[in-house]
């Protein structure tokens, strides 16, 4: 995943866009970077941030860096923004989203004779980099944006920094979150609302899908209007967005209380404690307890000093070892109680499964598990916070293949509550885990718990629908 911020001012806003970008350090562990115009040329700065955390990284460029625009963005993937020389003059970029056609998009490129990408460390060509290349191919920074919406499978939002302003893009089916903030004598654009209170910004507007926007220090030009089809990421409110960002309209915590309260009141099972795995599992066994009337605690915490951030290393290894070692148990909350702990979601259920088997040696008596979202039984197509994921590595998948000895054709009945085969998938996840109880939160409720219109909701990696 990443996560883009952007400042246009009358002033300097270096220092706006250092803490803007910051604010986004819980969408990627691998690159960030800020470019800002000078007024003559280009600042550009990119660190590796796998080992760090991104003041760290930045603070000491902050004193020899200036000017009155910029953007950032923190990565799980690409080094970016990029800065670029072309025949529509200078200027900065950086992405959110998946390009699924990459290749072939590059290939297309490769038919002007003097085209060429540079490889990153892994051999891969950085999307970013495509991207810019798609508008250079046009006579606008307008139509050059247009035309990358145009071609690119997957989803796409730019921010685009020029010497006039930044161009804003979100992606055509708006699947992430662009959303202006302003403030006396500045603007900012961002993917997370929740940078703009602490930086002095409010709220102002919010992109549509695929609209694009020219923000300049003195006001914003509509450039394209919205379209009218929208399928944002319904994982912004479960998982992967900030608890006080909102997005069209609904705050992620207030989501997950209301969330959590859904799933309480399907729910018959008797308990002594209701818990959140942290962090995201936080707010819906919040809004959990306050339906059930059941007690909320922290049978174990989450060792901040040195694991503090959400996201954890590509390697599953060192994934397993991150989730075991950055979360400690408080034996005394524990012993001879029946626990219900809500999550976000169960992916592989590999760190779920070790953190109930601590529970059990601490003598837990019982250990329920509520994932605040369906059985994730399809891998996401549309955005890169699970691209290291192989759909064959899903809990769900994996219990669809122990169930039928082999993959199915179809896997709608899977998808179904209401089918045996969905029981039969969920009782072989919660064997396999050694879970006490397993209930999963069933679509219908959790749309209405975001509330925007299921319509405009993206839930392909529940039933494989777009």
């Amino acid at each position: 995943m990443s996560g883009v911020f952007g400042v246009v001012s009358k002033e300097d806003c270096v220092t706006d866009v250092y803490f803007g970008t910051d604010y986004h350090s819980h969408l990627g562990t691998s690159r960030a970077g800020m470019a800002i115009w000078s007024g003559n040329n280009f600042n550009s700065l990119i660190h590796n941030i796998e080992n760090t955390q991104f003041r760290a990284k930045f603070e000491s460029d902050l004193p020899n860096i200036s000017g009155n625009m910029g953007i950032g963005c923190i990565s799980d993937t690409e080094p970016q923004p990029l800065t670029v020389r072309s025949h529509l003059g200078h200027y900065a970029l950086t992405t959110v989203g998946k390009i699924n056609n990459l290749d072939e998009l590059a290939d297309k490129a490769f038919t002007g004779r003097n085209m060429h990408f540079l490889e990153t460390s892994k051999g891969t060509i950085n999307p970013t980099e495509l991207v810019s290349v798609i508008i250079d191919q046009e006579s606008s920074f307008k139509d050059g944006l247009l035309k990358a919406q145009e071609l690119i499978d997957g989803s796409c939002s730019i921010l685009l920094l020029t010497p006039e302003g930044i161009y804003a893009s979100r992606d055509k089916l708006g699947r992430t979150p662009l959303v202006i903030g302003e403030k006396e004598g500045a603007y900012c654009i961002s993917f997370e609302s929740c940078t703009f209170t602490n930086l002095g910004y409010r709220f102002k507007y919010e992109l549509g899908p695929g609209e694009i926007v020219l923000i300049t220090p003195d006001g914003i030009e509509k450039i394209v209007p919205a379209g009218d089809k929208m399928k944002i990421c319904a994982f912004l409110w479960v998982y992967y967005g900030y608890p006080s960002s909102t997005y069209e309209g609904m705050n992620v915590e207030v989501m997950r209380y209301r969330n959590g309260a859904a799933m309480a009141k399907n729910d018959q099972v008797e308990i002594d404690m209701v818990a959140g795995i942290p962090d995201s599992g936080i707010g819906h066994a919040i809004g959990y307890s306050n339906q059930a009337k059941v007690p909320f605690g922290r049978p174990f915490i989450k060792y901040t000093p040195t694991w503090s951030r959400s996201f954890m290393p590509q390697d599953q290894d060192i994934r397993n070892l991150v989730a075991k070692m950055k979360l400690m148990p408080v034996p005394e909350l524990v012993a001879n109680k029946r626990l219900l702990f809500c999550d976000d979601s169960i992916v592989r259920g590999t760190q779920l499964g070790e953190t109930v088997d601590l529970l059990y040696k601490c003598d837990a008596r019982e250990v329920h598990i509520r994932p605040a979202c369906p059985p994730l039984v399809f891998g996401c197509k549309y955005l890169n916070f699970s691209t290291s994921r192989s759909e064959m590595d899903l809990a769900a998948r994996r219990a669809i293949i122990e169930l039928e000895g082999r993959e199915p054709e179809n896997l709608d009945d899977y998808c179904d509550p209401a089918h045996e085969k969905y029981h039969r998938m969920v009782n072989c996840i919660s064997e396999r885990l050694n879970f006490s109880s397993l209930e999963y939160q069933n679509l219908p409720d959790m749309l209405d718990a975001i509330g925007i219109g299921r319509d405009k909701i993206c839930t392909y990696c529940w039933n494989g629908k777009e």
